[in-house]
Parts: structure tokens; C-alpha cells; sequence
């Protein structure tokens, strides 16, 4: 198979473990990528409003990779939807590729925000909701997809608090949890949101139909989170 027919045919879920097999080199961070795999393609080919031709509509669905110091699946599913070419993957983390070990948004199409510096991608999340809703857009969705750990920085704390008293139903966040972060208690993840007025769920993050109706949930008036519980990342 040539690289523009391998670029040009349609990529199923099935493809996903291959084409992140083709990135290769030092610091993939594999755990940080295969623990959001799941919830990525959920997401890209079921929820999100928002295809290669779209990417600078107006209109589209907004999806942040905070958790973006392992990008490999991210990568992937980028890949599988046509965002980017598969061609591109075999250079992940090469000098002069692309596909950066922290996404670049002024390099990679599709993606919304430079990311890998934890505590960011909420914050960012509740102004880009706030932004859209000050110009009169309500149809978009803000997605962004935190870790467990992710939420032992106060910013997230910040943001989750001022969210769910501002109303801001545009706005979803994903939690992958796989039980790494220092300063949380088994179960806490839902509590914390629920407590600042926000809609929430937990799912098994591996289980594509819970993570499909998790995210469709209504939940008027309020923004939502989903806490997606994956395997245990190992020490």
C-alpha cells in the first residue's frame, strides 16, 4: 500500500493500536495516551461536531487536549478522522515533525490549544465557553479532556467552581481517571464537581456505549462532567 492510499482510506477503531504502533521514540508517555484512548474516539466519531473541511467554522465543537504530555492516541484518532496524515506518524517526536511530543496548534490541524503544562486546559475551557456564549454562538460545545492527577492543581479548582454557578452548559470535561493523582480519595472526582453545580457522571472509560451516553446527557442550564475510570496506571 502506498502512503497516499494508506492516508486516503477510511480508519475504523480497529486501526487505532497500528497507527499509534507507528510513533516510536523516547518519551511517548504510552500510559498517558492509551488510558484517553477510548474516550478520544468516542468522542471524534460519535459526539463531536467538527470534521477536517470544518476546522475553522465558527460553528464547530471545540475539543481541548489538556492532557496533552502523552498526545500519542490524540495523534491517532487525528489521523483516523483525516485531520492529519498517517504519513506523519512514523516522525512523531522527530525535530523538525509536526506531531510534537506536546501539540502544537500553530502546527497540527484540528488541534485548539498548545498544551502539556497541567492545570491549563480547564481555565482555558470555561473562557473559550464564556468567549462563544459573549458572541451570541450557543450552538458549539466545549469538550476538554483533563487527567485524574491533572486536578491537584488549583487552577482546575478555580475553574470548576466559577463554571457551575456561571451556568455554562456548553461546557463538558472528560476526567480520565486511572487512579494517579496525589491528593484525591476514591470516588472524590464526581463530588467535587456535583458540590459547584455541575452535572456529572461516571463511566468504565473503556465501555464506548456508557462513554456515548455520558456524553450525550442532557443536563440543561449546567455545565457536565464525565469521570471516565480506566485500569490503574502502574508505577
Amino acid at each position: 500500500m502506498t502512503i497516499t492510499e494508506e492516508t486516503e482510506r477510511p480508519h475504523g477503531y480497529a486501526d487505532l493500536p497500528r497507527l499509534m504502533g507507528l510513533m516510536t521514540g523516547d518519551e511517548k508517555h504510552g500510559p498517558a495516551a492509551t488510558s484517553t484512548l477510548d474516550v478520544l474516539w468516542v468522542l471524534y466519531d460519535r459526539v463531536l461536531r467538527v470534521r477536517p473541511e470544518q476546522r475553522d467554522d465558527r460553528e464547530r465543537d471545540r475539543f481541548l487536549l489538556s492532557k496533552g504530555h502523552g498526545p500519542m492516541a490524540y495523534y491517532a484518532v487525528l489521523a483516523a478522522k483525516g485531520f492529519v496524515p498517517v504519513d506523519w506518524l512514523p516522525d512523531f517526536g522527530a525535530y523538525d515533525s509536526p506531531l510534537g511530543h506536546h501539540p502544537d496548534r500553530t502546527l497540527v490541524p484540528g488541534v485548539e490549544i498548545g498544551s502539556g503544562s497541567l492545570g491549563h486546559g480547564l481555565p482555558i475551557a470555561v473562557g473559550t465557553a464564556l468567549g462563544l456564549r459573549a458572541q451570541g454562538l450557543n450552538r458549539p460545545r466545549v469538550w476538554v479532556l483533563t487527567g485524574d492527577a491533572e486536578l491537584d492543581e488549583g487552577s482546575n479548582h478555580e475553574a470548576i467552581a466559577f463554571a457551575g454557578p456561571a451556568g455554562l452548559q456548553q461546557l463538558h470535561a472528560v476526567v480520565v481517571d486511572n487512579s494517579s493523582a496525589s491528593h484525591a480519595r476514591p470516588g472524590g472526582i464526581a463530588a467535587r464537581f456535583e458540590a459547584a453545580g455541575w452535572s456529572t457522571a461516571s463511566v468504565d472509560g473503556r465501555d464506548h456505549e456508557a462513554l456515548y451516553a455520558a456524553f450525550t446527557a442532557p443536563h440543561p442550564g449546567r455545565p457536565h462532567v464525565v469521570v471516565a475510570r480506566v485500569e490503574p496506571k502502574l508505577p
